[in-house]
């Protein structure tokens, strides 16, 4: 039997492909039309049933009936595949967001370059759709809302969308009577960059009331119950709870922490200790050992303790257990930040209310980066507004002696690798962000040398999202890290974590083997409005991560040091 569904289906994307193309929206309109009488026949579709259902329907002529009759045919309709191939991917995907219609998924695509449904709300999030004719802040919120909306029914999420989740639900279900303890697990423990859901274990004699909690917990959407209980939330994100007795909450928790790679590592390591690894907890002389809390897990095994973030495949357990390990860093180490932006280029907040919040925050200092001149699609900065910018810097720095707020530009890396701003200007920064933000599509060997001259600048203090990634929007550009770590080390340039949930740009793969090479980070928040200065706490995960001291990070020296340390590059 040919499938009305699939043929009704053909017709809808047939009418929003030629909205793209901007043909007649009445054509477009007839395949609308033709697709919803298609869905509702209560008859076998065959040529003849059809004929009959669109025998009169005004807008529909013989060119629609002539493809219902090819599809009954021959199971395809080539104009379909033509239109379609005429048309490019991106745009068939844009208008998969509720409330973006095809005329704005055009001038999204023409004018911001927008390739994919990540690519947009990072755009979104960056107020980069209200400099666009026909378009304002109440569009671009429906447009998030209707990205939101859609990722409801996607499999993985950036950590930023699990992390506040899971904290809630763990402080929810401590509450209970009769939980004695609850954790994340699982990946957002460990600070993945992309997970598909959230895992956590609870310490609970019964667990009989804990459903009936959890059943009433605001934004469970559906419960599955059984040793597991399996959660999904409105936002459409899994939550799988693991109910334990206290007596093995301990190792729960760490065998549901750890990733499969790493747990593998473990039983060699513990046979020194006479234990073994079981599903069901460590074992000695064939019996289980009770382990209440993570820590003894580690001291049963005679295994130095693993912080959450370093349980991956990658963790060396050999190296790391023969040397001193230093304390990873933490929030309270940071003093200051970098790479915010403002009301001059595409930030949402002045900077005077940008720097308050800063202060309020208890930093000592705010490095300001804004877009810089070629940058037209984010108000980048002409130079007259450099010298404007400057003034208001130095005007809010007379009047708060206890904090700074640091001149600084985030720089467009040209396809050539030059700069946007001549020396003589650049040179007046306190720093300088440079980062690539058009023709993603270069060779890796063009890209890695446009980059490596761009850190060749004397000026350029700090590379930016160094691989351009947006997570579950666009993967990096081609680019050859080993020699882009190799130029950092030798122009004495730093590398930034851009904390930015979206990007989490230098991956945390890359941090040890640059720090092997003596380079030095910056962990910034890409902040383009005052909630976003919060973006820090995923940079440092992402710090964490990739196993880095505050020695490793230039944002955890005080006020005093700081300008010394921005100028070193410059002096050599």
């Amino acid at each position: 039997m040919t499938d009305k569904y699939e043929l009704a289906q053909i017709f809808k994307n047939i009418a929003v492909l030629l909205e793209l193309k901007g043909e007649n929206v009445f054509k477009a309109r007839a395949y609308d039309t033709a697709a919803r009488i298609v869905e509702q026949m209560e008859t076998e579709l065959t040529a003849a049933t059809v004929d009959k259902a669109l025998k009169g329907v005004k807008g529909i002529g013989p060119a629609i009936s002539q493809k219902i009759h090819e599809y009954i045919d021959t199971g395809r309709i080539r104009y379909y595949e033509e239109i379609k191939a005429a048309v490019p991917p991106a745009l068939f995907e844009l208008v998969r967001i509720p409330g973006l219609g095809p005329k704005k998924a055009v001038i999204l695509y023409d004018k911001l370059g927008i390739n994919s449904i990540g690519e947009l709300e990072y755009a979104c999030r960056e107020n980069r759709l209200v400099a666009l004719s026909g378009f304002g802040l109440k569009t671009q919120a429906k447009i998030l809302q209707g990205i939101k909306y859609m990722k409801k029914y996607q499999g993985k999420y950036i950590l930023s969308d699990a992390w506040p989740v899971a904290e809630l639900i763990a402080a929810y279900i401590r509450l209970q009577p009769g939980v004695e303890e609850a954790a994340i697990a699982g990946a957002v423990r460990r600070r993945v960059e992309i997970v598909d859901g959230i895992d956590i274990v609870v310490a609970v004699s019964a667990s009989a009331s804990l459903i009936t909690a959890l059943q009433e917990m605001p934004g469970v959407e559906k419960m599955e119950t059984g040793e597991t209980l399996d959660l999904t939330m409105a936002s459409g994100i899994h939550c799988r709870i693991f109910p334990v007795p206290p007596e093995k909450y301990g190792y729960t928790l760490f065998y549901r922490t750890g990733s499969p790679e790493y747990l593998a590592k473990l039983p060699q390591a513990a046979r020194p200790a006479g234990i073994g690894l079981t599903a069901a907890g460590l074992v000695r002389d064939n019996k289980v050992l009770e382990t209440p809390d993570e820590k003894s897990v580690y001291t049963q095994m005679n295994i130095r303790y693993v912080e959450p973030e370093l349980r991956e495949k990658e963790y060396d357990m050999e190296a790391d257990n023969g040397s001193l390990r230093p304390l990873l860093i933490d929030e309270q180490d940071i003093r200051g930040i970098f790479h915010v932006h403002t009301t001059y280029s595409d930030g949402s907040h002045s900077l005077a209310d940008m720097a308050a919040a800063a202060r309020k925050r208890g930093l000592s200092y705010l490095g300001v980066a804004d877009h810089s001149q070629t940058a037209v699609y984010a108000h980048g900065l002409k130079i007259d507004k450099v010298y404007e910018q400057r003034q208001e810097i130095d005007a809010l720095n007379s009047v708060q002696p206890d904090f700074l707020i640091l001149a600084g530009m985030e720089s467009d890396i040209l396809p050539d690798g030059s700069l946007d701003y001549p020396d003589d200007i650049l040179a007046q920064f306190d720093f300088v962000i440079a980062s690539v933000h058009s023709a993603f599509r270069q060779s890796e060997s063009v890209m890695t040398r446009r980059i490596i001259r761009a850190m060749e600048n004397p000026f350029v203090t700090m590379l930016g999202h160094a691989t351009g990634r947006i997570l579950l929007a666009r993967p990096g550009y081609e680019v050859n890290m080993k020699e882009i770590l190799a130029a950092a080390k030798d122009t004495g340039t730093l590398m930034e974590i851009n904390a930015s949930p979206y990007r989490l740009d230098l991956d945390w793969r890359w941090h040890q083997i640059a720090k092997e090479n003596g380079i030095r980070f910056a962990i910034n928040p890409d902040a383009h409005a005052i909630d976003e200065l919060e973006h820090m706490r995923y940079g440092i995960a992402a710090a964490r991560k990739g196993g880095l001291t505050a020695a490793d990070v230039i944002n955890t020296r005080p006020i005093s040091r700081i300008l010394h340390i921005l100028q070193q590059k410059r002096k050599k």
